[in-house]
């Protein structure tokens, strides 16, 4: 079994490039101060104002929050228009779509994972709109093995809007339960299918969301969770409260699901749900909204009616429960180890002061833990790239597993008895890969790897360098580019951050990066405090009052690729995409002479009303509370929406949601833009792109995806200034 880092709010793929660079002259490029300014739709101005610890504060633009309104939708509509008209005046939109679809029609494999008699991957042929779920016996077959298409979302809607977002198999893969999202939405519906017939039982469960499922071992039916169904009309707006465990019995209703646990002292708390791999165990694990620390519960399911009992009552610090050995619960801990430790809890006896350490913290963060053949599994991050380590349950190191570079590893998932399992890797200029090891001798042997078409890895290289934030914090950037790269301060470039909710920005492999460094562009992505590169001291220094040191962190990167020669401030774009689109408006306001384009996608913009909708109430943990007095004045000092000044001139901006997106409420990007444009209405141009039928980025097709880059490419080309 396998572990994952937590964090509710992730970092989107890289959506970068720019098929011109082609013909970048090497001179001082032009800027975009001859494009003529736009006239943008009319957002009129309320008269709302909140008044919070004694400060008044603005709001004109509340009506926004009514998304469905006729004002609100015509002026949505409108702001389309104008995008439209703009982006597709930009020339070169058609190469640039086939360079993209060119370079993006490579085969790609998530690791095959065992279950019974069947393994089972995901499998996309390049440019298919959603990966299909495949079922195969033999791992060592070739590409004639026998593998069989055992789901295609490609079939279930005519746009590809229809995505999988999770999946369960049954302890003896004779079933796969899975959910499925729509035009972007977290909302999750599930079904199930019979692997052997591929036709699916009339089982139906609703009002799922981000929540994963997890079968008992006699596959009698499966864990899940849910919320409450929203009043009609508010389902992509409504705040999400009391999540709730269920146990769904196989051929029963929805409405006869056992409700195995939930917390009624807040409405914020999340829950989740792990059989055991030897199905003796149910364990409960809950946390209070994106707060990494938990609690842990166990139900012992060898007895009937058993109590749930807490092991861990009080969320102390995070404890993620990797699987058990007989009566022994392996955690992955921060508990007395920042950088994370693998202890060893006697359910007979779970108080503290019997806890064994059975992996000590390093010098690397512990990122997640697999138990498979017996083995544990360390996947470390080793100054934010990954590395492996195999370890006895005894604690005893076994040896390290052989990676080809700097990259990312993924999956890693197995079981007890299983003598094999698969891992995915990917760097910057590195296609994913899948390659099989051997748990008896740690040996990798490859099992998958792409043809990448007009895209030769070997020309481009990356490398981390290191620069110093403001208040000398040391931090990690990485940077791709074609090898032989001038140093002379004109290379287009793209700056690439997250910084937020413990969540760790690695190197993988993107289409996007690709296309852009062929071009002759730069990418350099930072890894700013908030993450969770360098374990919970690293996130705590970005959290809550100390969000500024993001932002420095981030700007301090910018300032590095100038004075490194990389690139200068009229051929710099940065980009973010939700907690990243926060910090891209944070920066912008703070800094708008860093760079000639901004790109803000399905940013959270509006800091003190994020937690009135969907899930942003869980965000506190992360971002303070306004009820807070000193957290309110940070939140208020950077907020983006309530930061935009007039007269300022701000880099050409870019700010992108989905109609669908109920995760990031819409809102925050309407407010944001009008703000926007009402201060610098004659300035660079700033647009606003309303994606239909998607939501926060997740699932988005193929097809969407594509056009959504061909459009920043066109935007980041004209505010460089570059002619074909």
């Amino acid at each position: 079994m396998s572990i994952r880092p937590k964090g509710a709010c992730h970092p989107l793929l890289p959506l970068l490039g720019i098929c011109a660079l082609m013909t970048v002259p090497s001179s001082e490029p032009s800027t975009a101060a001859s494009v003529p300014p736009l006239t943008y739709p009319l957002a009129p101005r309320g008269a709302q104002v909140d008044e919070y610890h004694g400060v008044k504060v603005p709001d004109p633009y509340r009506w926004m929050e009514d998304i469905d309104s006729p004002d609100t939708r015509t002026w949505v509509a409108a702001q389309g228009q104008l995008s439209r008209e703009f982006l597709d005046s930009i020339g070169g939109r058609d190469s640039m779509t086939q360079r993209l679809r060119d370079i993006w029609n490579y085969e790609r494999w998530t690791p095959p994972v065992r279950y019974g008699g069947n393994w089972f991957f995901t499998h996309n042929d390049g440019l298919q709109n959603q990966s299909v779920v495949f079922v195969m016996k033999d791992l060592r077959a070739g590409d004639a093995g026998g593998a069989r298409l055992l789901l295609d979302p490609n079939t279930l809607s005519a746009d590809g809007t229809v995505a999988l977002r999770e999946r369960a198999i049954s302890a003896d893969g004779r079933l796969l339960a899975y959910a499925l999202s729509e035009a972007g939405s977290d909302w999750q519906v599930w079904r199930i299918r019979d692997v052997a017939t591929g036709q699916d039982l009339p089982d139906t469960l609703k009002w799922s969301k981000a929540g994963g499922g997890s079968w008992r071992k006699d596959g009698s039916g499966f864990y899940y969770t849910a919320y409450d169904p929203p009043k009609e009309g508010a389902a992509l707006k409504a705040a999400n409260e009391y999540e709730k465990l269920y146990f769904h019995r196989l051929g029963t209703p929805q409405s006869d699901d056992e409700l195995i646990y939930t917390r009624s002292d807040n409405p914020g708390w999340f829950v989740s749900g792990m059989v055991t791999d030897d199905g003796h165990f149910l364990i409960i694990q809950a946390s209070l909204g994106t707060d990494i620390r938990n609690t842990v519960l166990v139900q012992d399911l060898s007895k009937p009616h058993a109590p749930i009992v807490p092991v861990i009552p009080v969320p102390m610090a995070t404890y993620d429960v990797i699987d058990t050995v007989g009566n022994l619960l392996l955690v992955r801990t921060d508990d007395a180890a920042p950088k994370h430790r693998i202890i060893g809890i006697d359910l007979a006896n779970p108080a503290s002061a019997h806890w064994r350490t059975v992996v000590a913290e390093g010098r690397d963060t512990i990122n997640a833990v697999s138990f498979a053949g017996g083995q544990l599994l360390v996947h470390r991050l080793r100054d934010a790239h990954s590395t492996v380590q195999r370890y006895a349950p005894s604690g005893k190191l076994l040896g390290d597993l052989d990676l080809p570079g700097i990259g990312t590893v993924t999956g890693l998932e197995g079981h007890a008895e299983d003598a094999e399992i698969c891992y995915g890797y990917s760097g910057f200029g590195t296609p994913p890969s899948v390659f099989r090891v051997d748990l008896d001798s740690g040996s990798v042997s490859l099992w998958r790897t792409p043809q990448l078409k007009g895209f030769v890895p070997a020309d481009y290289e990356t490398q981390q360098v290191f620069t110093r934030s403001k208040d000398g914090t040391r931090v990690p950037l990485f940077i791709t580019a074609r090898k032989g790269t001038k140093l002379d301060g004109a290379n287009p470039t793209i700056l690439y951050g997250y910084g937020g909710f413990n969540s760790s920005v690695t190197p993988s492999f993107s289409p996007l990066i690709a296309a852009w460094v062929q071009m002759g562009g730069v990418y350099a992505v930072v890894n700013l405090r908030g993450g969770g590169e360098y374990g919970r001291a690293w996130h705590e220094a970005g959290m809550k009052v100390r969000k500024q040191n993001v932002f420095d962190d981030f700007i301090a990167a910018a300032n590095y690729l100038t004075a490194a020669h990389w690139t200068n401030s009229k051929r710099l774009a940065i980009r973010g995409g939700s907690n990243g689109g926060l910090l891209i408006g944070a920066v912008e306001e703070q800094r708008p002479d860093i760079a000639a384009a901004a790109i803000v996608q399905v940013g959270v913009l509006d800091m003190l009303r994020f937690r009135q909708f969907t899930v942003g109430k869980a965000w506190e943990s992360d971002y303070g509370s306004v009820d807070i007095p000193d957290e309110f004045r940070a939140l208020y000092k950077y907020s983006p929406y309530h930061n935009v000044r007039p007269g300022v001139n701000y880099p050409a901006t870019l700010i992108m949601t989905g109609d669908h997106d109920d995760r990031v409420f819409p809102a925050h990007s309407f407010k944001f833009a009008a703000a926007m444009q009402h201060a610098d209405p004659h300035g660079q141009p700033i647009l606003l792109r309303v994606e239909t039928r998607a939501g926060h980025g997740q699932g988005m097709p193929t097809a969407k995806l594509i056009d959504e880059v061909v459009d920043i490419y066109a935007f980041v080309f004209k505010a460089f200034g570059l002619s074909e």
